[in-house]
């Protein structure tokens, strides 16, 4: 007992120390009250929580003021933030109400508590709508963006801290986390939170990558330190020499990043040149800001020769979230590609607090293209149609994608993500615009609704009375705000059409006597195999289903009526299915809570073998499939049905062989491809069900499906193929992406 007294002792004085570098954090921003307010918040977090700890076996304070650190000095936020980060979890988890709240730090900042509460729950592990809880979730963010603000911050300390967490909520964190949060914040123009969120959550999917990039990384960095001394050298002196004050340094890219431009250009770590970016920040007045940025530009440029095709002028268009800088790539000294940022304090302050950075300036800026987003943001949340899964991916295409810049017949700029279309453009405009629109004049020149659109492209739409939205416009459009509104005008349709059904059918059971009521258009439906009665009225409607149809119906009821043994026969039918289940003994996958054998297939999205990690996946049509954590579906399927997860692993029983892919590349030499096969079949005795091969200009590329016995087999093998004369590379592969259905 003594022993815990020392500890509480420890844990208070670390509690204050924690409290004390909050408050230095927040001293820029704190106005006349605003410290006391803290203290307020502090005290009634630190009273709430007294007897909760975390599964750390730390006391939970320690998470509420780590938000809050997080909240003041990395997104910038003020003090209604603060105190709101304080209190995050307070009305959730104690005795604490919001009212109590209110009347102690005013309306405002129990308004954005419940926010946060509302949305505490979005990711709950029990929880099976995550995509309708986070549309809840956005919908705060029409209310109050500090809301997001302050989640993300709570995300950020929750991945900080998830060491001792179980493996398979490691997991799901770090999907939920790659899958919304991440794009979340870097739509919000978060990017060095961005970046650490993308880490975090490979650290935990993607362990062994993760640590050896890491390793690699520190390995290289004395000599990483010297190539960057090197390069700024001559371009700090000319800058200085030109009057212009400037901070250069070199900045390494994120783990996440490394490793994505590994997958993307399938090669290895040596071969990633950009492993840094060399940033260039000016202290300039606002109104030198493009003149400087252009003339550190012409500096670097002259100092190393630039890649035309690699430069990004986000000064003269920003970026939705504000984003601005200049982006070039140079060659640099020893003949490697070299990524030069160059921006203003300004716009790195933007570029790194991203939204409250930007409210900071907003009196500056005259049109802010995130207001434009929250805007649109809410647009798509008020349209209340829409399936929460669609909205999520939708909504999840609008935050990823990159922007292109159209203009109007009379010169107004209109902003639209990459891939476009001149029906976009139309809805853009406005929904009836959109919904009448039959093409487009591009540049003057007549072109298709589906037209793709390019940046600076000049737009006139013409429209007709007598059109209206088609279904296969969903095919091509690509803004939300588009799908969404040609969903909505579809449904009416239907709707409309459905009602003429309704009238149709009723009179066409009456002549066959067949009683109008609500179980006997269910048994039609399901005859049918519709979902719903609406589809029912609309097949009627449209002829689809005719009198013929509904005799046909009429005739498989009498049969049901004169077969009373029926249920009987299917519960039998089950019982045997059930006992064929069990008895296969060619099972090698435990799935589930206690692990009992289940019948499972194996996902062809990702193709995984024994010793790889894996889960499954309870499908809708397809029993249960199992999937490598690391598939490329997997951070989709983990965050949007976590309740349809089930662990999985594998036992050791007898040997069986598992399809995998291989890609080999080289150089062509003659009788590789021999040598190559004695490898594989003659040292491994493994069967190649295919092979395919393509030889460039002395390029050899090979792409081999084969069957292996875990991974360890796998692992033996491409080290094998490796020391063939000629071989510089043997990669798995995954095979195509499945949906997750």
């Amino acid at each position: 007992m003594k022993d815990l007294v020392i500890d509480l002792e420890a844990e208070k004085n670390e509690i204050l120390k924690r409290y004390r570098a909050l408050l230095r954090a927040c001293k820029s921003t704190l106005q006349k009250g605003d410290k006391r307010m803290i203290r307020k918040a502090f005290d009634m977090a630190l009273e709430s929580h007294k007897d909760m700890r975390r599964k750390s076996g730390e006391p939970y304070i320690y998470h509420p003021i780590a938000v809050a650190q997080i909240a003041a000095e990395e997104i910038g936020l003020g003090t209604t933030s603060i105190v709101c980060a304080l209190l995050h979890d307070v009305v959730e988890d104690t005795s604490v109400t919001l009212d109590e709240i209110e009347m102690e730090f005013g309306k405002k900042v129990a308004k954005i508590i419940d926010g946060l509460t509302k949305i505490s729950g979005v990711f709950d592990t029990n929880s099976s709508l995550q995509a309708e809880n986070f549309r809840k979730m956005l919908l705060t963010l029409a209310d109050d963006v500090r809301v997001i603000l302050i989640k993300l911050a709570d995300r950020l300390h929750n991945m900080r801290t998830m060491e001792f967490m179980p493996r398979d909520k490691q997991l799901k964190l770090s999907s939920e986390t790659v899958y919304l949060y991440a794009p979340l914040a870097h739509r919000l123009g978060l990017y060095a939170i961005k970046s650490e969120l993308e880490d975090l959550s490979m650290k935990y999917m993607e362990r062994e990558t993760y640590q050896f990039i890491k390793n690699k990384l520190n390995e290289k960095k004395a000599e990483r330190e010297r190539f960057i001394r090197d390069f700024i050298e001559p371009i700090n002196k000319v800058l200085h020499g030109q009057g212009l004050e400037a901070d250069v340094f070199g900045r390494p890219k994120s783990i996440h990043s490394i490793w994505n431009k590994m997958k993307k250009k399938s090669i290895p770590f040596e071969e990633v040149y950009d492993l840094f970016a060399i940033r260039i920040i000016l202290d300039s007045a606002q109104e030198n800001e493009k003149a400087d940025c252009w003339k550190a530009y012409s500096i670097v440029t002259d100092q190393y020769r630039p890649n035309p095709d690699r430069l990004r002028d986000w000064i003269s268009s920003p970026k939705a979230n504000g984003y601005e800088s200049l982006h070039t790539t140079v060659m640099g000294p020893r003949g490697q590609w070299v990524e030069v940022q160059i921006r203003t304090k300004r716009m790195n302050e933007i570029a790194e607090k991203g939204f409250a950075a930007h409210w900071k300036y907003k009196e500056s800026s005259t049109d802010s293209g995130l207001d434009q987003w929250v805007s649109k943001v809410r647009e798509m949340l008020k349209n209340p149609d829409s399936n929460a899964l669609d909205f999520l991916d939708d909504f999840k295409m609008n935050l990823f994608s990159d922007e292109i810049f159209i203009f109007t017949p009379k010169g107004a700029l209109i902003q639209l993500p990459l891939n476009a279309t001149a029906l976009d453009f139309a809805f853009e405009i406005h929904t009836d615009v959109g919904a009448s629109c039959i093409g487009a004049k591009v540049n003057h020149k007549l072109v298709p609704l589906s037209y793709k659109l390019q940046n600076g492209d000049q737009v006139e739409i013409i429209t007709s009375s007598k059109q209206t939205p088609k279904e296969d416009w969903l095919n091509f459009v690509v803004t939300a705000k588009a799908k969404a509104k040609i969903k909505s005008a579809l449904k009416e349709e239907k709707r409309k059409i459905a009602e003429d059904g309704k009238e149709i059918l009723e009179r066409k059971m009456k002549s066959l006597k067949i009683t109008y009521n609500s179980e006997n258009l269910q048994k039609i439906s399901y005859f049918f195999k519709l979902q719903a009665t609406q589809d029912l009225f609309y097949n009627v409607a449209k002829g689809i289903i005719d009198m013929k149809d509904l005799k046909e119906y009429q005739a498989s009821e009498k049969v049901v009526d004169n077969k009373p043994q029926q249920d009987k026969m299917d519960q039998e039918q089950v019982q045997t299915l059930i006992k064929n289940i069990k008895a296969k003994d060619s099972d090698i996958l435990l799935i589930g809570e206690d692990m009992q054998k289940i019948d499972y297939k194996l996902a062809n999205c990702c193709n995984p073998i024994p010793g790889d990690d894996v889960f499954g996946f309870v499908t809708v049509s397809d029993g249960i499939k199992i999937h490598r954590t690391n598939c490329p579906n997997a951070a989709k399927l983990m965050a949007n049905y976590g309740y349809r997860i089930v662990k999985a692993r594998w036992t050791n029983q007898q040997e069986l062989a598992f399809l995998t892919g291989l890609r080999i590349t080289g150089i062509d030499e003659v009788g590789l491809i021999n040598k190559l096969t004695t490898v594989i079949s003659n040292d491994f005795k493994i069967n190649i069900r295919s092979i395919t091969v393509d030889s460039d200009n002395g390029i050899f590329e090979g792409q081999l499906m084969l069957y292996v016995n875990d991974t360890g087999h796998l692992d033996t093998l491409i080290r094998n193929l490796k020391q063939v004369k000629g071989v510089t590379a043997v990669n798995r592969f995954d095979s195509a992406i499945e949906k997750a259905s």
